[in-house]
């Protein structure tokens, strides 16, 4: 899958981190810019989200292929990748890699920490979890919600992995499909969660590089206005940030997914948006999903009127 996000802010300026782990592979994304040519030498600054040295990557197109460089930076397997934060190591959903990466953006790959099984008992329709996922075959928790069967339940949190349902594995689903197979499971059945939540640590004073020390790489870095986009076809391409009118029909577009289906997922809200651009009505709209790969999800005719509504507010301005 793709991400987005808005542009985080940039960061206080923290210690300079120990000596960089060079990816010792290609120094170019090989990525095109919004005009078709090539714009090479991108470089991105990463680290364990629970404490390591800082690494220096490149050269991928799609966020299986970031975390495979990740992984080779730091010499572990690209599957104990549970999901990667912008500008901060810690659980932070709004902070989510998702289908775009601001040029200066700093990456924190969040690995694989402690398993654990809870029963619980389905006392209500839903369980109030918003489940997304990392783009390579694993679902996790994004909120919950206050109140719900599952926040009265200490040991399950945000961030943890959905790995099991009743034993039946997870890995390899889309947030989609395990919303589906939780809110299936009948009310007043007892069932078992296995979740593997992200690896702690106290590591509190990282972040990206300042200006002083290796300040020779900051030439690879952008004004912070463009962001590489991760697109469905396998290319990443160099683009600049959406508008204000663009960014609040995303967000509004995600907001009905969450209602509809349980799932958050910014990279899924914007290419609705962008499938909906030269659409004059939801007909046409519907269209355009039956004909994408957008189809799978099988979203219903109530659900394309809510969101042909948001599409035309959002043109209209009456969101931003």
């Amino acid at each position: 899958m793709s991400l987005f996000k808005k542009k985080a802010p940039k960061y206080t300026p923290p210690p300079v981190p120990p000596t960089p782990v060079e990816d010792t592979e290609s120094q170019s994304n090989g990525v095109d810019n919004s005009n078709g040519t090539q714009k090479s030498q991108l470089v991105f600054h990463c680290q364990q989200a629970h404490g390591s040295p800082l690494g220096l990557i490149s050269g991928f197109s799609n966020v299986k292929e970031l975390y495979e460089k990740i992984a080779e930076c730091y010499e572990f397997s690209p599957e104990d990748i549970l999901f990667c934060t912008l500008n901060t190591h810690k659980v932070d959903m709004k902070k989510l890699l998702g289908g775009q990466i601001g040029l200066e953006d700093f990456i924190f790959a969040h690995r694989k920490g402690r398993p654990k099984e809870i029963e619980i008992v389905k006392t209500e329709d839903a369980l109030g979890l918003t489940i997304t996922d990392n783009g390579a075959g694993y679902a996790f928790i994004k909120r919950i919600k206050e109140g719900s069967i599952v926040s009265r339940i200490p040991h399950i949190e945000v961030g943890d992995h959905i790995e099991k349902l009743n034993g039946e594995n997870m890995v390899g689903k889309r947030h989609y499909e395990v919303a589906k197979i939780l809110k299936d499971i009948p009310k007043g059945t007892t069932f078992i969660m296995r979740l593997v939540e992200p690896l702690k640590s106290g590591f509190g004073s990282i972040g990206p590089k300042t200006g002083s020390g290796r300040s020779g790489k900051k030439q690879n870095f952008g004004s912070g206005k463009e962001t590489l986009r991760f697109k469905a076809n396998g290319q990443a391409t160099i683009e600049n940030e959406h508008d204000d009118k663009s960014k609040a029909g995303i967000e509004k577009i995600n907001g009905l997914l969450e209602s509809f289906m349980g799932i958050n997922d910014s990279e899924l809200a914007s290419q609705m948006w962008d499938l909906a651009e030269g659409k004059q009505n939801s007909m046409e709209l519907a269209e355009a999903i039956d004909n994408s790969d957008l189809q799978e999800f099988g979203f219903t005719d109530e659900f394309i009127i809510e969101l042909w509504g948001v599409i035309t507010d959002a043109r209209s301005g009456r969101l931003s």
